[in-house]
């Protein structure tokens, strides 16, 4: 998201929210949900789909989504002139493609003293086909809004019965009777104050959870899942912010959580928020270019999403382990594209002073770099055991996996990143990853973004014209273009891919 002034008010004083609820009750025994009700939603920011001309242009978001087993994408929306042209397209494609979708309001952009103004954009999509409605009730969330007067919301609502879960924080002692649930953003470990953790400062995604599920009681519960966080914008753009959460193997351990956890609901974080680096969607899904691309070009995330979907089936299974609900062969893997201790200070552009008002500014390499481990992520999703070789430059190991999904780390190293799976003296499949590690910086860059890939491999997914178009803008290089180098040449399909593809 281009602003976090209100995420960062928001959030500060979380860790208090946790040291107030020392005994939470995490069995979740009266909020657990039955496996039928369970709904796994993501994060779509409307706010860079401005290139978009019809309905057409999200069926590809929803059909992959829905191929992964998402229910419904929350509609991120601000209040740009293209707002209700794009909800329109949205709304129209799920119902054509068999997904829902619901509004969250992001309080960057809307002010708590617009009850009546949301009120009455809930009434007019609330009764759209596509619309989720959970115990038949229009669905309805939010980022952030504390403060916001949830009964002249409903009331403006004219004959719309809403369930409001807002992205609202407890820790702000904000008045939780008029809502139905909550979203809790913070997927990520921080400091209690959306930041990095630091020593003696440190609130897990856990802790989060049993602090937001303590103050619901019985009200549903939207659980975080995130992948990754690392933005690096510059003073090239007016939102500078330059900060990271440690994310090594967040994507696998959340999930894990999740398992365990329960929720009613689960909310990826995100879709297609390419400025925070959390997308799980395509690079080729049409987008404009916040000046993302500098870190996002040449770095997809697809295997993220195909990871994803053996744990999904398995949450909404009420399943405690994923391992039973993996059904084909898969190696997904990621890591950054230079060592965390490489010096770009000559060319990176946050090297120089920027707007701090939101106080995420740093210069210099983003903060919480330290928190970020020099290794090569490495997920198997096998049907019976077998045996990982990777070579990252010039380390090699040989892993013996088991059966089900588990996750391994393997040191980093410069140079080609290749990947081999055999089983009874059987090569599987085995490849090179399109992106070395180099000793250097991409694009002059301090890039903290991660480059996934899979075995077998995925579809080729560049970024479009426009989601590249500012890349070269605020550059202190001139050896970068806006152009995408990968290749474009269509590779073998996962089995996930191959669900995904979009028919005619």
């Amino acid at each position: 998201m281009r602003a976090s002034q209100i995420l960062l008010a928001a959030l500060t004083g979380l860790g208090s929210l946790v040291e107030a609820y020392p005994n939470p009750d995490t069995t979740m025994d009266k909020r657990n949900s039955s496996a039928t009700d369970r709904l796994v939603f993501a994060h779509f920011m409307i706010g860079i789909t401005s290139d978009r001309t019809s309905a057409n242009d999200y069926d590809d978001d929803m059909k992959r989504a829905k191929s992964i087993g998402i229910d419904a994408f929350a509609l991120n929306i601000g209040v740009d002139p293209y707002t209700d042209t794009q909800l329109g397209y949205a709304y129209d494609s799920a119902a054509k493609n068999g997904m829902s979708v619901f509004i969250s309001f992001d309080f960057n952009w809307w002010h708590t003293s617009q009850a009546s103004e949301i009120g009455q954009k809930i009434a007019q999509y609330g009764v759209k086909p596509a619309q989720l409605k959970i115990d038949n009730k229009v669905f309805v969330s939010s980022f952030s809004g504390d403060g916001l007067d949830v009964a002249a919301l409903r009331s403006a609502a004219t004959g719309v019965e809403l369930f409001f879960a807002p992205n609202f924080h407890p820790a702000l002692g904000t008045d939780l009777s008029g809502v139905d649930g909550l979203l809790n953003w913070m997927a990520w470990p921080n400091n209690g104050n959306n930041k990095a953790p630091t020593p003696g400062a440190n609130v897990t995604v856990q802790a989060g959870d049993e602090a937001y599920t303590k103050a619901l009681g019985n009200k549903a519960y939207i659980a975080p899942a995130s992948a990754w966080f690392s933005t690096h914008f510059g003073p090239e753009v007016s939102y500078s912010k330059n900060w990271v959460f440690p994310s090594d193997s967040l994507w696998f351990d959340r999930w894990n959580e999740i398992l365990a956890l329960g929720p009613r609901f689960v909310e990826i974080v995100t879709w297609n928020d390419y400025g925070e680096s959390h997308y799980i969607g395509p690079l080729s899904s049409p987008h404009t270019d916040d000046g993302a691309s500098k870190w996002v070009n040449d770095m997809p995330h697809n295997g993220w999403l195909d990871m994803a979907k053996p744990f999904i089936a398995a949450f909404k299974a009420g399943a405690k382990s994923v391992d039973s609900y993996v059904t084909s062969d898969e190696l997904i893997y990621w890591y950054r594209p230079t060592p965390r201790g490489v010096n770009c200070d000559s060319t990176d552009t946050c090297m120089v002073t920027a707007s701090n008002t939101s106080g995420n500014y740093f210069m210099g390499r983003p903060n919480g770099w330290e928190d970020m481990n020099d290794s090569v992520f490495v997920v198997s999703l096998f049907t019976s055991a077998a045996t990982i070789q990777v070579t990252s430059g010039n380390n090699t190991q040989s892993i013996d996996a088991k059966a089900g999904a588990n996750i391994y780390t393997v040191p980093m190293g410069v140079g080609d990143q290749s990947f081999s799976v055999t089983r009874s003296g059987k090569t599987v499949f085995s490849g090179k990853s399109l992106k070395p590690i180099i000793d250097g910086c991409v694009c002059g860059l301090y890039n903290f973004n991660a480059y996934v890939g899979s075995l077998p491999a995925g579809f080729s997914d560049p970024l479009g014209s426009a989601g590249i178009a500012s890349l070269t803008s605020g550059l202190h290089v001139t050896t970068c273009s806006a152009t995408p180098s990968l290749g474009v040449a269509a590779a073998s399909l996962t089995p996930a891919a191959v669900a995904a593809q979009p028919t005619a």
